[in-house]
Order: C-alpha cells, then sequence, then structure tokens
C-alpha cells in the first residue's frame, strides 16, 4: 500500500468527488460519482448494501478513482487500488459524518429503513497527485516504465 500524501489527503477532506471505478462480472469498467473521505492512508467509499459497486467491490478487488476539486477540474488525484475491506462496521456512522461535510446535516437524510450501509476501504497501489504534469517534454518518447516513475 503507498501512502496518500498530504496534498490528496487535503483535496480528499473538501467537498469533493470521486469517480469510482469498479469491474462489472462480464469485466466491463461500471463508474459512479460519490462522495468520499480517507482514514489515514485508506480511501474510504460509503454506500449501500446490494448497490453495483459494492457487490462489484466483493467480487473484484481492482479499483480505480478520480477525485476532482468542483472548483478546479484540474486539481484532480488518480489512484488504481484494491478494495482491503468490505465492512458494515462504522459504515452507519460514517455515513452521518459524510453528510456533515456535503450537505452541513448531523443525519444523513437518504436513510431507508432496512437498508444497510456499507463501508468500501481502499488501499492505495499507485497514484497521480494533483496538479501533476504527466505530459512528456517535448522530444520525448514515454515508456510504459518512465510513465510508472511519474506516478510514484
Amino acid at each position: 500500500m503507498k501512502p496518500l500524501p498530504d496534498s490528496v489527503k487535503k483535496l480528499i477532506e473538501g467537498k469533493t468527488f470521486a469517480n469510482v471505478a469498479t469491474i462489472m462480472p462480464d469485466g466491463s469498467p461500471q463508474v459512479t460519482q460519490t462522495w468520499v473521505d480517507h482514514e489515514g492512508d485508506l480511501v474510504l467509499i460509503n454506500t449501500f448494501e446490494g448497490s453495483q459497486k459494492s457487490r462489484n467491490a466483493r467480487r473484484n478487488q481492482r479499483v480505480a478513482l478520480t477525485i476532482t476539486d468542483p472548483s478546479d477540474p484540474f486539481n484532480v488525484a488518480v489512484i488504481r487500488g484494491r478494495v482491503k475491506e468490505v465492512t458494515f462496521n462504522g459504515a452507519e456512522e460514517h455515513v452521518d459524518r459524510l453528510a456533515k461535510k456535503y450537505l452541513g446535516l448531523d443525519k444523513y437524510p437518504g436513510r431507508i429503513q432496512g437498508m444497510k450501509r456499507v463501508l468500501i476501504k481502499i488501499e492505495t497501489r499507485s497514484l497521480i497527485p494533483p496538479h501533476t504534469d504527466t505530459r512528456p517534454k517535448p522530444g520525448q518518447v514515454r515508456s510504459r516504465q518512465q510513465a510508472k516513475t511519474i506516478c510514484r
């Protein structure tokens, strides 16, 4: 697991959104825009049990995310990682914290009786921090290895 740089943590701590890509049973991508949080170096996504992303995350742990500042679309972090855990533990309390962050409310207003919240914990395998210029320099042809070095 790679640590999350402070620039990524700061981005996540704002009212930013993540586009989370998971893998469908047929291998095609599925992307959902969602609220995002972190716990140390783990990225946290909160959803409901039975959602497509929770089913996909349980079946195939590979995920990718972009986390974008709504006030500056070029202030974006790109993360590829693996789901470390999908859990009910702490998910209800966590969605209330997200409601406070995004809506200014103490309790999440979208609860439906009988619907369980789940917390998806993601560990980072590779990332491109905000405002990283990944374009090749003039006259430079980038190999796959050179591109990986930029993401470190």
